[in-house]
């Protein structure tokens, strides 16, 4: 790093200064918590004190946004079974205090929303939705019946999706929430659209680019119409999926100049799903940030402000990613889980580096999964009130992560039927 570089770093602030979105809505500076699933819902799948606790350590974090973890707009797709499910009926009290904490401490608090689609593990549902009906198909017996078979959506059902992903901005925008994003990434079902691999409809929703885009784009149209103008709203996309034959990108870059007219916020880039997990690191070693390249080229066709998420982990590389235009904010997720309030430390200058030190599984899908299983566990800890710790074996605690969400999934399945009924009111 030139001596030169780090006087224009002090000088312009990178990751401390505020940044103000098209909407006008300022955050106190460019770090941004990332979502991820933190799987704490209550019995009735709303947020409960587990969830409270832990954005209370986050709200101290001195992030200038905090992005919730999936939160889903259909009660019959879930993403994993401690999922918050919003739904119109339902009381809006606990998603209010969700919102009051995360913004106590001078952070905005944007929610993202999703859908699974195929990405729905088998003991969850064992017929999910997808545009068509390709299985996710993840090497080795072990992940044969993991993911259910999925079925085809109808025309019919993807407009009622679309309007479901719009009440749910509604209802954000209700509980006090600074903004939505839709979660269009990692392989869920606006990514499964978006993939010609997933995606071999021949209808309007399928085909060319164009019409693989348009569920994405109609519900971005919808919430734009449906909300306050200083309401957020943005968009995760992945620059690419990194399959062969999927969505690459160029594809990302059509996507995006379709989206520049749209009255977007943020867009946040990432990539990978679960058969090729680029959204966990590169494996590489190269380079700390995974998907900066793609975000220059993003840059030079469009003016919506970006968010790059993956692998960020030191200062200078932070603020050389803002002071370089390559990106507006910082995304950064599994430090949160490990160090909750590191960001206050990174920003006066005691800290400059972050690290999680989360031992690697040779197998890619298998380290991805224990990943997530030992980020979920601190998760846990803080919300019964205690530090983060790494478990002592990453196989027996992803192994009890399932054997747990297998026993939520039964209380979901039991409670399904109430929530599909109360939809129809």
């Amino acid at each position: 790093m030139s001596e030169n570089f780090m006087i224009q770093a002090l000088e312009k602030k990178g990751i401390s200064s505020e940044f103000k979105l098209p909407n006008g809505q300022i955050f106190k500076n460019r770090i941004v918590k990332a979502s991820m699933e933190e799987g704490l819902s209550n019995s009735e799948f709303l947020p409960g004190e587990k969830l409270f606790k832990l954005y209370t350590r986050w709200a101290k974090s001195g992030a200038g946004m905090l992005l919730t973890g999936n939160v889903m707009v259909d009660p019959g797709g879930l993403t994993g079974p401690g999922n918050v499910i919003l739904r119109k009926q339902a009381d809006l009290s606990p998603l209010k205090r969700w919102a009051e904490i995360g913004k106590s401490g001078g952070s905005k608090i944007w929610m993202q929303v999703n859908h699974p689609g195929r990405q729905t593990f088998g003991f969850i549902t064992e017929t999910p939705v997808a545009p068509s009906a390709v299985k996710v198909n993840i090497p080795g017996r072990m992940f044969a019946k993991v993911f259910g078979e999925p079925r085809a959506l109808t025309s019919d059902e993807i407009k009622v999706l679309i309007q479901k992903f719009v009440d749910a901005a509604v209802l954000a925008e209700k509980a006090g929430f600074d903004g939505v994003e839709v979660h269009s990434a990692h392989g869920y079902l606006l990514n499964q659209f978006l993939s010609p691999i997933t995606n071999i409809r021949k209808d309007e929703w399928g085909g060319s680019l164009e019409n693989r885009s348009r569920f994405l784009l109609e519900i971005l149209k919808g919430i734009r119409g449906s909300v306050r103008s200083d309401f957020g709203l943005g968009v995760k996309l992945n620059s690419a999926d990194f399959q062969g034959g999927g969505f690459q990108e160029e594809d990302s870059i059509q996507v995006i100049k379709m989206l520049e007219p749209l009255g977007l916020d943020l867009l946040e880039i990432s990539g990978g799903n679960y058969e090729s997990p680029a959204m966990q690191g590169t494996g590489t070693g190269k380079r700390e940030a995974y998907f900066l390249e793609f975000a220059k080229k993003a840059k030079e066709i469009t003016k919506i402000p970006l968010l790059v998420t993956g692998g960020f982990r030191t200062r200078s590389v932070m603020d050389e990613a803002i002071l370089s235009g390559q990106s507006d904010l910082v995304g950064i997720a599994a430090p949160f889980a490990f160090h909750p309030e590191f960001v206050n430390g990174l920003l006066s200058g005691a800290v400059e580096k972050v690290s999680v030190e989360i031992p690697k599984l040779s197998n890619p899908a298998l380290n991805s999964l224990s990943k997530m299983s030992a980020i979920r566990l601190q998760f846990r800890r803080m919300g019964e009130g205690k530090e983060p710790r790494l478990p002592g074996s990453l196989i027996w605690n992803m192994i009890s992560d399932q054997i747990r969400g297998r026993k939520n999934a039964k209380k979901y399945k039991k409670l399904l039927p109430h929530l599909l009924k109360a939809e129809q009111v």
